[in-house]
This record gives structure tokens, sequence and C-alpha cells, in this order.
């Protein structure tokens, strides 16, 4: 063995030593260096040189470590911008459970921000549940924004829109969106969004820097037929036509392409914003929603996502 092999190896003993010191025996660097009779910054290039040469494993014993593994392969797999995975409650039947919480989380920290924002909000019941949860604040530098219509078919207010309990608890300028969730016909609806009251409100949609919506199934269930917004007739319709999910009332495929006709030239809702200049965070777990997060994340309909492990695993599996 020449000196340059005896040097590396002594080097490499050395950063085994100071590796071991610091991860397992719970040293500080300062520690490490009175121990082992070497200045601080040559303990602190010892451990950095164990970790880079893989003679140190990790391992986190605890079960947010698998959501945290899940979150990077789902984020690596669909090329997705944010990702958050969290533990599932195997005794409950809850579509909102934790992700609810994550996305309260996720939607203050935005609102935190002191430079302005534009926030567009979706509809649903994860993102009402995830909404009542926001603590008061005072966000009088912010917008926020409705993607979707307010008024529900009898006229009275869309019970899962949550543009008011929202604008209510952080105080932000907000922007609703004063129309039905679905037009009578494809002409009322081009007529709607052609009033002047409307159109600055969809061309701030446009500019939101991040948007929060839920993702509907097209079951037996389905929101926008149990909650009235379409018939029985048009469900089965939507459903023969390939329907899986939908979006702020826009219906998809599971390719993700948008079902043309039907309802959705009658949907009076934004068109979501861009993924390529925002970020479009989808708030969906539970496996009657899992055909429509799949199409929602392969066809990049959303580049964010905040789900369950249990749903998580299962998009990775289904990929």
């Amino acid at each position: 063995m020449n000196s340059r092999q005896e040097t590396g190896n002594t080097r490499l003993d050395d950063a085994a030593r100071a590796g071991w010191l610091y991860y397992v025996a719970g040293n500080t660097q300062d520690q490490i260096a009175a121990k082992l009779g070497i200045s601080r910054q040559t303990a602190q290039r010892l451990v950095s040189l164990a970790m880079s040469e893989g003679l140190i494993k990790v391992r986190v014993d605890h079960p947010i470590a698998n959501c945290l593994d899940l979150a990077a392969r789902l984020k690596s797999r669909f090329a997705l911008d944010l990702v958050e995975v969290v533990p599932s409650d195997p005794t409950s039947s809850s579509t909102t459970t934790g992700v609810a919480e994550a996305a309260a989380a996720e939607i203050e920290r935005r609102l935190r921000s002191a430079a302005p924002i534009v926030m567009a909000i979706g509809t649903g019941r994860t993102l009402k549940a995830a909404i009542e949860q926001l603590p008061p604040m005072e966000c009088p530098q912010h917008k926020v924004v409705s993607l979707t219509g307010n008024i529900s078919p009898d006229g009275s207010a869309a019970f899962y829109n949550v543009i008011f309990t929202m604008a209510d608890r952080v105080k932000a300028r907000s922007f609703p969106m004063p129309l039905p969730v679905i037009a009578s016909s494809p002409e009322e609806r081009d007529m709607l969004l052609s009033q002047p009251m409307i159109q600055p409100t969809l061309e701030l949609a446009a500019e939101a820097d991040v948007t929060f919506v839920g993702i509907g199934d097209l079951g037996p269930k389905a929101p926008l037929y149990e909650d009235g917004f379409i018939s029985e007739a048009e469900l089965k319709a939507l459903q023969k036509a390939g329907g899986v999910a939908e979006i702020v009332g826009w219906v998809f495929d599971r390719e993700g392409r948008m079902i043309e006709g039907i309802t959705n030239d009658r949907v009076s809702s934004a068109a979501l914003p861009s993924r390529e200049k925002s970020l479009v965070i989808a708030l969906a777990m539970g496996e009657r929603k899992l055909p429509g997060i799949l199409a929602a994340v392969n066809r990049r309909l959303v580049n964010g996502l905040i789900t369950d492990e249990r749903t998580a695993a299962a998009l990775l599996a289904g990929a």
C-alpha cells in the first residue's frame, strides 16, 4: 500500500470516528475537536466527509419518515413543485382529516408573507375544512379570489364555497364570483362571464401566485350531483363520456382531458391559473378520488398536492 492510499484510508478512519461521535454519540463539533485533538473546522469537514462518502446511514425511526419518503417520490415521479403527505388514520373513513390541517398550515404560511400575493381558492369539503381551521389574521396586503361561482341552483349561497368564510377569517381583500356554478346554457354562461364586473375577477384569478383546489369524484356520490349542481342524467352522461373527476366544476377523464360539452360548456368557473408560472395545489385523499388525483398530476392540471400516505402509496403503485 502506498503512502497516498494510507493517507486516504486514515482520513476515512478519522471521518468514520468523527461521524460516529456526531451522529451516534451525540457530540457537538467542539466536543469532537477536543476528543480527537483537532480544530473545530477539521471536525466539521470530517463529519461532512463521513456523510458524503456514505459512511453514515441515517434512519429516522418515526411514522412521519414514511410520509417524507412518499412525498419525495411523488414529487419526483410526477414533477410536482410541492408535495406534502400526512399520516393516514387506519380507523378513519374521513376524506379531510389530516389533509385539511396540513392545507390550513400551508395557507396560513402563505398569508403570513409580508409581500403581497394573490391567492385563488376553489371549493369543496376539504378546502372548507381547511379554511375553518385558519386563525384570525390581518392580511390587508393580500388578495383572495374565488375561482368558482357562489350561487346554488336554487339561488342560495353555495355551501362549500369558502371565499366569504376566508375573507372573514383573514381580513384580506376578497373577490367572489357572483355567478351560478353551472349556468343553464352555454349562451347564458358566455353572457355572464362577459359582464364588466366579472372581468376583473377573471383577470385577477389568472394572475394568482398560489391556488388551492379540491378534487371531486364523479361516482354515485359525486359532490356536483349531491350538492344539486348537476342532475342524475347529467352525471350519467359525464360518466359515459369518461369523466372521473372535476376541479371547480371542470370535468376531466382518466387522461386528464376535459370532457367536451355536457356540463363543461356551462361551467362559470375561471380557468385554472398557469401551472408554469404559479403553484396550483390540490387537496385530496381517499380511494374514490384516486383516478382523479392521478389524472390531475399526470396531466399537470395541478403542480402541487397535499394528500395522505395511503393515497400517496396508491398513486405511486398506479402510476
